[in-house]
């Protein structure tokens, strides 16, 4: 980068991943509190909408055939399939607010991680990762709901998952929500700040 770039840093996409149990809309919770001028990316999705969700701020939904169009025409900057349900990042709507500016967090599981670094290698890879793979283990057992099979699944997509952490560009520990939710907005948001005032 020459010293004339550093007039107007480029903004950039972060995505924040990690293990099931980690707590990672806890902390987006947290950063959509304290931090408005970061823009939370919002998923498309072919599910049935929930009562107490809203189209287009908890996810936009269409259907199968809308998605696939977008697959189809290249919108979408990662997308996958779970429960029998489409999930994917529309392309436009990050790369708008990039252009205008403004960070924007994407919170996906890895396999969503490695296709935006594939779509986009300029965007920057955040893993929150338990306190403790004892803990983490905790939380995934702690809801007492669930049946051995269903636990042990868990767990082991869970180890899997960590053994990820070396292929973010930083990682962020989620031992207190509000710590870990200041280190995420100083990652996302400094160079923002920085023009802000």
């Amino acid at each position: 980068m020459s010293m004339d770039d550093d007039a107007q840093p480029a903004a950039r996409l972060t995505v924040l991943s990690g293990p099931s149990g980690v707590g990672k809309d806890s902390v987006i919770e947290f950063v959509r509190l304290r931090s408005p001028w970061i823009k939370l990316s919002v998923s498309v999705t072919t599910r049935k909408k929930r009562d107490y969700e809203t189209d287009g701020e908890h996810y936009h939904f269409v259907t199968r055939s809308e998605f696939q169009r977008l697959v189809d025409g290249g919108q979408l900057l990662e997308w996958a399939e779970f429960a029998g349900n489409l999930y994917g990042t529309p392309r436009a709507q990050v790369e708008g607010w990039l252009h205008q500016g403004r960070p924007v967090l994407l919170k996906i599981d890895l396999q969503g991680a490695r296709q935006v670094r594939a779509a986009m290698p300029e965007a920057q890879l955040v893993f929150l990762a338990p306190p403790s793979v004892e803990e983490l283990h905790r939380r995934l057992v702690g809801r007492g709901t669930d049946d051995e099979e269903t636990i042990k699944r868990r767990l082991a997509h869970a180890d899997e998952e960590l053994a990820a952490e070396s292929e973010f560009d930083h990682t962020v520990v989620n031992d207190f929500v509000e710590r870990a939710a200041d280190e995420l907005v100083g990652l996302l948001g400094s160079l923002y700040l920085a023009h802000e005032h």
